[in-house]
């Protein structure tokens, strides 16, 4: 462990939802502190009055709390404009920030205009004093800018409109952030934010600058290139612990292969050291992939509650049938928004609840299609079924298989599940007799019989 004062935030601005990308951040942010004892801080950065809006607030707030990580303070910077005031006036008096007259030119796309949002007679500027800066960062190493280039840049665009740049260092400073865990393409923002330090008389954090997260076509993940807001996950149906898990090795490794981690692994296992430099691809296949992992180590009480919401309203949580069909679902999906297609009229299980109209010839097994033969076949197999003492997919299989080998396993197999199913694709018809249960089984094979006759 560092020591106990270790503080570090997750700053956000809510102008739009944010994707993966913001929600690694903030996952490798609050493991940081826990790791040493220390807080994590969620800052609503809203001082972009025009683009920020409630509902992005409430966004960000509702996936913290999805996936699991819980901050120990909350801010907001529309809630601080006083004392953004209060370090303005305390720059210009101190001869670090000037009052700059502006002379706004239409049409000549001017710095001035860019940097202070629009044609404004005055903006308040921050003296550069065009000097090199340089700092340690815990991924990249040696960092050095020469910030000649940057000219003396805006920090406020009034008394009462503080800018990014001196918002961010006001509060670091007074919130006491120690480690800031961001995104590489915040490192351009540090040279200026080092200079806002520095004229304040105080030290800039430890900056970690983690890879950015890229789309398959290995550009920058953005909603434009498919990524979609962390709620949606859950949405579809993820499971929040998968999604976690697998944001946790976007951009970082352990010094073995394994994949699976709970938080509280994660916090034993996670180091800064490792975060590769290079960007992160996010694979959605793979994030699948995790989801289904943890799916399959549910208990049936656990998946049953998981999986309530997305369950057709007929299928009652505590039902024998919900049951029987627990390993099967299981099995088929990836997420629990699965479910709704797999019940669906075209869906594997859409038998389940109503068997579909379908014609006797679909009964024919393709390579023997004689009706009389098997209707000899499902007459054989309801009277097997009949007597079965234990009726389980296996039981099952293994009453029916001497007879299938002896007449032709398609012969028997093929109008046995469209008996059951109505259905070519489905579970095959051991484990579809299985979920009907044995009365509803043999009702449609009997139905089944008659077509044929």
């Amino acid at each position: 462990m560092i020591n106990a004062k270790i503080i570090t935030r997750f700053a956000p601005s809510p102008t739009g939802y944010f994707h993966s990308g913001s929600y690694r951040t903030a996952l490798f942010s609050c493991i940081f502190a826990r790791q040493n004892e220390g807080k994590f801080i969620l800052r609503i950065e809203d001082t972009d009055k025009v683009r920020s809006k409630k509902e992005y607030e409430e966004n960000i707030m509702e996936s913290l709390e999805w996936i699991g990580l819980k901050y120990d303070a909350f801010y907001r910077q529309s809630d601080r404009t006083e004392i953004y005031k209060k370090y303005i006036q305390r720059l210009i008096d101190s001869g670090h920030a000037y009052i700059s007259k502006e002379t706004p030119v239409e049409g000549e796309g001017r710095k001035a205009q860019v940097e202070s949002k629009g044609a404004r007679t005055e903006v308040i500027r921050f003296k550069n004093p065009n000097k090199k800066v340089a700092f340690d960062d815990l991924i990249r190493g040696r960092v050095e800018f020469d910030t000649t280039e940057l000219g003396d840049f805006v920090i406020a665009k009034s008394m009462d409109e503080p800018v990014f740049h001196l918002v961010v260092v006001v509060d670091d400073m007074e919130m006491g952030i120690t480690h800031i865990i961001r995104g590489e393409d915040h490192i351009s923002n540090t040279p200026r934010q080092m200079l806002i330090f520095e004229a304040l008389g105080a030290n800039p954090p430890i900056y970690a600058h983690i890879p950015l997260l890229l789309g398959k076509d290995r550009s920058k993940l953005s909603k434009r290139k498919g990524a979609v807001p962390i709620t949606e996950y859950r949405r579809r149906g993820y499971l929040p612990q998968a999604v976690v898990n697998y944001l946790a090795l976007l951009g970082w490794h352990p010094a073995d292969d394994k994949e699976l981690f709970t938080f509280e692994e994660l916090l034993q296992k996670f180091d800064l050291k490792r975060v590769q430099k290079g960007g992160a691809i996010f694979d959605e296949e793979k994030l699948a992939w995790f989801n289904r992992q943890y799916i399959l180590k549910l208990s049936d009480k656990e998946f049953v509650d998981l999986a309530a919401p997305f369950m057709p309203e007929w299928l009652s949580g505590g039902s024998d049938l919900t049951k029987r069909l627990i390993p099967i679902l299981k099995e088929k999906i990836i997420s629990f928004g699965d479910i709704a297609g797999l019940f669906g009229v075209t869906g594997e299980l859409g038998f389940v609840k109503d068997i579909p109209d379908y014609s006797a010839d679909m009964l024919l097994w393709k390579k023997d299609p004689d009706a009389k033969s098997s209707a000899v076949h499902l007459k054989k197999a309801l009277e097997i079924m009949t007597n079965l003492e234990e009726f389980t997919a296996p039981a099952i299989k293994v009453a029916l298989w001497s007879y299938a080998e002896t007449v032709g396993k398609g012969n028997l197999l093929w109008p046995l599940r469209v008996a059951l199913t109505g259905q070519d694709r489905s579970p095959d018809p051991f484990v579809s007799a299985f979920i009907l249960g044995r009365e509803e089984s043999l009702k449609r094979m009997k139905n089944a019989i008659s077509k044929l006759s």
